[in-house]
């Protein structure tokens, strides 16, 4: 399963949330639902060098992907989604 983080109001996040809707493989996992989650996606922000450009353009880095086998991408291509 991938998992998703991100935020309905971010609309990237919106508009992969509506490709993976109803989909089994993906799960999506809203970080500012509860601090949980935020903590959770800081983490992976603070540690993975996949977002090393994110942050120098400042951006959040969502949607974010978790693939099953714990690597990080931001592109949704690489998880075959637009």
């Amino acid at each position: 399963m991938i998992t998703v983080y991100g935020m309905p109001s971010c609309p990237d996040c919106a508009a992969v949330e509506e490709q993976i809707s109803g989909r089994e493989d993906f799960r999506m996992v809203d970080i500012g639902a509860h601090v949980v989650h935020l903590k959770a996606f800081l983490h992976l922000r603070d540690t993975c060098p996949e977002f090393d450009e994110a942050r120098r353009m400042g951006y959040a880095g969502i949607p974010c992907f978790v693939l099953e086998d714990g690597s990080v991408t931001l592109d949704p291509k690489d998880v075959g989604l637009e």
